[in-house]
């Protein structure tokens, strides 16, 4: 009662119920501040993970040990891993989710936001255990971002900041999950039926079913090595009747779904920058919804395919295979209909686009690579090589991160009212597009050639491809300081965006939206034609 009493006062008085300057920030329930936050966040631990690879790649320059200790180089690997897939990939689309959910479907925020900051600030401290487990004595996690016993119930007090720290970012998403599911069930505008939808808010309902499912399997994965760590029990001991192979079965379980939460929201995002600046709606729309929802699904059939070389019957190799494989299928449909949406379409290349395209092209030969590596005796051979790092940096980077710079570049002029330089962010898109095939696609040959991952050192044979490997991944680090550049400007003093920015091509105009929801203008209400 007494809250009452005190609410009515501080209107009486004229207090001012919306908090200023960081508290704004702090306490924010709006879905758009907190799309914010989490866009910034991702960008910051993004760069915090860039310098961890600039760590290994300049370790990787030549063979011998120049630069850092083997032991700090695995830890870089470990980091490097676990921060750009729960700091950096994930909060970005996660903060993409925030933004434009609510708008695509005509709810006025996400259904619980209290809940929303909450997901939002277990962040943070998420990336500070994380991070600061290097600098904890007897050392941080050495055992990869894969954390495998039985080296990971070896490590010293860095491990268990680590496995606090899983747990802290797995709560965030399940969270972030519930919010998205109970907003895009309970809170679309009147005649948004599931199939007039969005095709990124499917992508995104369909992704947050895949965390809420897979989440609790990485946690469990973790308790169980940490009460093997501490309690005395011997879930992957050998020695007291356990199994690490079983740690491989659980984290894998989590693991090739988690690859698909990576890239499901990329497919969204790409599927509504490639109809708008084809200007023409997007082909296969109700494939689309079917082939996401056939990926998400068999994802979780497949886990085992990360594990050729630890003994599994051959039976069982045999189906993980054609399983793996069977995948191709539904990811064929989309770049296909990616294709066709683009055929005989008026096509401009905007950065987005050029991102996008980039994107699609990359992306399939990542795909392509993953097909490779589905057959047991070509990734007997394979496994833990370089070829295996291409691959899934193919799927990653140019398949998320190309993707999340597409919708940023998109989004820009909706979210801050002004247009980004067009030349620098071309710029931005060669650059990067480069740098990235230097990267990586000379790791393939080393891979074909027998050089393993995770080594701080190697065979001299090796030298050429990682040199200029090496001098790709300064220049792409280097390249996303222009990207930084191009935002701040773009938020202080880019010019006015107009109504439409891209003439013709309005993301949402494409997206199978019915008349009477308001779409035009985030901010103002919809001037009825």
């Amino acid at each position: 009662m007494s809250a009452v009493i005190d609410h009515d006062h501080d209107h009486a008085h004229g207090h001012d119920h919306h908090p200023s300057g960081i508290m704004r920030w702090i306490k924010s329930t709006n879905h758009k501040d907190i799309g914010t936050m989490y866009l910034w966040f991702s960008f910051i631990m993004f760069l915090t993970g860039g310098v961890m690879a600039m760590i290994i790649r300049a370790e990787l320059f030549m063979p011998g040990m120049q630069v850092v200790n083997p032991e700090l180089f695995n830890q870089m690997t470990s980091l490097h891993g676990l921060i750009m897939i729960f700091g950096a990939i994930m909060p970005a689309f996660v903060g993409f989710a925030n933004w434009l959910i609510p708008m695509q479907i005509g709810a006025p925020d996400m259904a619980f936001p209290r809940m929303n900051n909450w997901s939002f600030w277990l962040l943070p401290p998420g990336a500070l255990l994380l991070i600061g487990s290097i600098f904890v004595p007897g050392g941080g996690n050495g055992a990869g971002w894969t954390m495998y016993p039985p080296l990971s119930v070896q490590q010293g007090m860095g491990m268990d900041m680590t496995i606090f720290a899983v747990h802290i970012l797995g709560m965030s998403s399940i969270m972030g999950s519930i919010n998205i599911v109970t907003t895009v069930l309970n809170l679309r505008a009147p005649g948004m039926t599931l199939m007039k939808m969005p095709l990124f808010v499917w992508t995104w309902l369909i992704t947050a079913y895949l965390l809420i499912a897979t989440m609790p399997v990485l946690a469990g994965a973790v308790t169980m090595t940490l009460t093997d760590r501490h309690f005395g029990t011997h879930f992957f001991n050998a020695a007291g009747g356990g199994d690490p192979v079983l740690f491989q079965h659980i984290f894998w379980f989590f693991g090739h779904p988690e690859v698909y939460i990576i890239a499901i929201p990329a497919f969204g995002v790409v599927s509504q920058v490639i109809p708008a600046f084809s200007r023409k709606p997007l082909f296969g729309y109700t494939s689309m919804v079917y082939a996401v929802a056939s990926i998400a699904i068999l994802s979780f059939l497949v886990w085992a395919h990360h594990m050729y070389t630890t003994g599994l019957p051959v039976t069982g190799q045999l189906y993980y295979m054609y399983a793996t494989m069977l995948i191709a299928v539904p990811t064929g449909v989309k770049v296909f209909n990616w294709v066709a949406t683009m055929w005989k379409g008026s096509l401009s290349f905007e950065t987005p686009m050029l991102f996008s395209i980039g994107f699609l092209i990359l992306f399939t030969l990542g795909g392509f690579s993953g097909l490779v590596l589905a057959i047991v005796p070509v990734d007997i051979q394979l496994h833990d090589t370089y070829y295996v790092v291409a691959h899934f940096h193919y799927v990653m980077v140019a398949g998320a991160l190309f993707s999340a710079f597409a919708g940023i570049y998109f989004w820009l002029p909706k979210w801050t009212g002004h247009m980004y330089n067009e030349k620098l962010g071309k710029l931005h898109f060669w650059l990067s597009f480069i740098f990235f095939n230097m990267i990586f696609f000379v790791q393939h040959f080393l891979g074909l050639a027998g050089m393993p991952r995770r080594i701080p050192d190697y065979a001299p044979q090796f030298t050429d491809f990682n040199m200029i490997s090496s001098i790709g991944a300064f220049g792409f680090g280097l390249s996303q300081l222009l990207f930084l550049y191009i935002v701040v400007n773009c938020i202080r003093s880019g010019e006015k965006a107009p109504q439409k920015p891209w003439e013709g091509a309005d993301s949402l105009e494409w997206t199978h939206l019915p008349t009477p929801v308001p779409y035009h203008s985030f901010e103002t209400p919809p001037t009825v034609k």
